[in-house]
């Protein structure tokens, strides 16, 4: 890595939320770094604190009005500490691609004026000679049609080629994908993740890309965090933790994945599911889904394991 210093440092970050009931920490404690121009992959089951971290960044609702502690360095700036800091990330700094681009774009703003809204100001044929470049630049055939149509007469693929249009037209140095192909088939999602590494590539662009897709990740991520339960598990490069996981969670997940290699009469799968927030069991949060699991293993949440490239947090491996 010829960047030593992290563009975004989440360190020891804790996001709590008030409810009626109570409060609720979803993600009792992550760290995770994002270097200059990497690709980096945070995965996970549904439930395990993914989106809420990747929201706290830049303290998108809801986690605008969560209660956090820690630090978010994004160019060595604290952004939980410096409102000044924090705006600018927003406006030039780092930008979103969300799951659903129907849920996202306003059905009733014509495209252009919505990705005209994230430019600076400038007149009115520069502005639109901009949005017409950026719907190119993400592979839209006719990017005129593109700029003057509602987001229903556009297919689902193509919204999302304008919801990322719209995220690099503020030039950002880091892309947080949350989950950018669930709603598209798989044809579709190829298209757009190579898309988006191509882009990052020529921009020099960082990339976080949150998905539960570990065969993306083997595609295109340089280096992976999986997470549970708020809390980062194993981490390291995406060929050494794909091709040697330590963590009973990360063979749990690789274990489901299909494959026309084998033959199996039906695909295995990881016994229970993720803790609700708020009631997460003591000690490790695996525990109760591990088969490896020993009475120590509820008393204490065990520390991250790190050697060298590698971190696991699991004393059992």
């Amino acid at each position: 890595m010829a960047e030593t210093t992290p563009l975004l440092s989440i360190e020891n970050l804790s996001v709590t939320f008030r409810t009626p009931g109570g409060l609720i920490t979803p993600v009792p404690e992550v760290s995770l770094c994002v270097h200059p121009g990497e690709r980096v992959a945070l995965v996970g089951e549904s439930g395990c604190g993914k989106s809420v971290t990747a929201l706290s960044v830049t303290s998108l609702p809801p986690t605008d009005r969560a209660i956090r502690t820690g630090k978010i360095l994004f160019k060595g700036c604290n952004l939980l500490e410096e409102p000044t800091a924090l705006r600018e990330t927003r406006r030039h700094g780092i930008a979103y691609v969300f799951q659903d681009p129907m849920a996202s774009l306003n059905p009733v703003i014509r495209l252009s004026d919505q990705i005209g809204e994230v430019l600076p100001p400038m007149s009115k044929a520069a502005r639109r000679e901009r949005i017409l470049s950026l719907l190119a630049d993400v592979g839209l055939p006719d990017p005129v049609r593109a700029a003057s149509a509602y987001p229903c007469e556009l297919s689902g693929g193509q919204c999302q080629r304008v919801m990322l249009a719209m995220a690099l037209a503020a030039e950002p140095q880091l892309l947080v994908a949350d989950e950018p192909t669930t709603a598209l088939d798989v044809t579709t999602q190829r298209k757009i993740l190579g898309l988006m590494d191509r882009l990052a590539r020529e921009r020099q662009m960082a990339l976080l890309l949150i998905t539960h897709n570990l065969g993306i990740v083997a595609s295109y991520m340089e280096r992976l965090y999986v997470m549970y339960a708020g809390r980062i598990v194993e981490s390291g490069s995406v060929k050494a933790v794909l091709s040697n996981p330590k963590h009973p969670y990360t063979r749990g997940l690789l274990a489901a994945v299909p494959s026309l290699k084998l033959e199996r009469t039906q695909l295995q799968d990881i016994p229970g599911t993720v803790p609700p927030p708020g009631r997460f069991p003591p000690g490790c949060a695996f525990a109760p889904r591990c088969a490896f699991a020993t009475a120590d293993c509820s008393q204490a949440v065990p520390p991250l394991f790190v050697k060298e490239d590698r971190a696991v947090r699991c004393p059992n491996v």
